[in-house]
């Protein structure tokens, strides 16, 4: 469509919406009830919502309404629907589920010319990214709008060397119906060799932790972290995994604490309360594994790899209680997932049930049937040749009153295909890793 030119939406112009809403003229002509137009409109793609706001005064305030977001919300939670992937890698594309195919490139809200925008949640059709630790923003890929975080500085405790690391986590507080954003950022000492130094022997220093509102548009300093937040420091796991960003599910943001020996934590934030807590493991497991987390269905889930051989994938039914962990399913290298199996999250089952959709090694999308133990790898059209994923739905959710259009904040053309070819070359050299 032409800039400045209004689109047709007329029946004439598209006979495809009269399939989509059966006796639309009529709907259009007539004085008919709003609640009668909300119970057509809500169960219709985000994206066909998205133009039908040029309908009609009347239809675009019917939609931006917040009854009428909550409304078509709940119905693509309870029905699995506006379901799609996002796919990671220099740039962001997006694939819906349904078909995984094909990839669309997206225009991230962030500008970025030599480095990369980063994911670190999704909640509710709500993307957070980042570029660093003060340069973060909240978006909807869907309505194309976004919502920079305000400035809020690191504050540096001084007196020593110091490097550091940033986690990161995005959820909602359904009770007060907030978005927030997680970061805490750990301090550790070094000494002039380099080696890590501290207060004790894991050189844990200091932690600060802000926590982001967008109903307020502010950030606010928790203060009396638990002891057991210094454990959340891997260096190797979050740096070629998780990255410090956290999963979110039941309206806390969880990461995983390794305490040594093999024994590990899951350190949760809830939202609510904002208060850090320790979520419960399963009573009897196997020793020897690896563990992350994630989430499935909306409920959490962890993922233990015992050695590469073989990966364990468990749920919690009822959040917080220790005995509804149960065990789901076992993946098993085959002819498609070899051995050694690396960093492997489950991200949804298909229709049937009877296949996962697992993201692995941050590289690769494959379908793993359960009962069969076999995996299918999955080819996306359009995708880079390795990505990372996350799952994401659709909404309608704003970001907030000063929501911006991002449409045109993306370097475009010839200009993109330079700042790839800068990173591929950069690439090629190599580079040194620091923190």
């Amino acid at each position: 469509m032409e800039k400045g030119k209004k689109q047709d939406l007329s029946v004439a112009a598209n006979p495809n919406l009269g399939q989509m809403i059966p006796n639309l003229n009529l709907i259009l002509n007539a004085n008919f009830p709003s609640d009668v137009i909300s119970d057509i409109l809500y169960q219709l793609p985000v994206k066909t919502l998205v133009r039908f706001r040029c309908v009609s005064k009347r239809w675009c305030s019917q939609i931006d309404g917040p009854d009428f977001i909550k409304l078509q919300l709940r119905h693509s939670l309870a029905t699995q629907t506006n379901l799609h992937v996002i796919l990671k890698k220099w740039y962001l594309y997006m694939v819906e589920y349904e078909s995984l195919q094909p990839a669309i490139e997206l225009s991230a809200p962030l500008k970025v010319i030599w480095g990369i925008t980063e994911v670190f949640g999704s909640c509710n059709g709500l993307v957070a990214v980042c570029n660093s630790e003060n340069e973060m923003a909240l978006w909807n890929p869907s309505t194309r709008k976004s919502q920079r975080l305000p400035f809020e500085p690191v504050e540096h405790p001084g007196g020593v060397e110091l490097r550091r690391f940033a986690f990161y986590g995005f959820g909602c507080d359904p009770i007060s119906e907030d978005y927030k954003v997680v970061r805490m950022v750990q301090f550790v000492a070094q000494d002039d060799e380099g080696d890590l130094v501290g207060d004790d022997e894991d050189g844990f220093f200091y932690a600060e932790v802000k926590v982001y509102s967008m109903k307020s548009n502010s950030w606010r300093k928790i203060n009396d972290l638990p002891y057991y937040v210094r454990f959340l420091f891997q260096l190797n796991y979050l740096l070629f995994y998780r990255r410090g960003y956290g999963v979110f599910a039941c309206s806390a943001v969880h990461w995983v604490a390794s305490v040594g020996l093999g024994l590990y934590l899951i350190v949760a934030f809830d939202l609510g309360v904002e208060k850090f807590q320790n979520v419960p493991l399963p009573g009897v497991v196997d020793n020897g594994f690896e563990m992350d987390v994630g989430v499935l269905e909306g409920r959490l889930c962890i993922i233990l790899n015992y050695r590469h051989v073989y990966v364990d994938i468990w749920v919690m039914k009822e959040y917080g209680v220790k005995e509804s962990w149960t065990k789901l399913f076992k993946v098993s290298a085959d002819s498609s997932l070899k051995r050694p199996l690396g960093h492997i999250v489950p991200l949804a089952y298909s229709k049937s049930g009877d296949k996962v959709l697992l993201a692995v090694e941050k590289r690769k999308l494959f379908w793993y049937n359960i009962r069969k133990r076999r995996a299918e790898k999955v080819r996306i059209e359009g995708a880079p040749k390795s990505f990372g994923a996350d799952f994401y739905m659709e909404s309608l959710v704003p970001v907030g009153r000063d929501g911006m259009d991002q449409r045109r904040q993306q370097p475009q053309g010839e200009m993109k295909k330079i700042y790839r070819k800068r990173m591929d070359d950069f690439l090629s050299k190599g580079f040194k890793l620091t923190l």
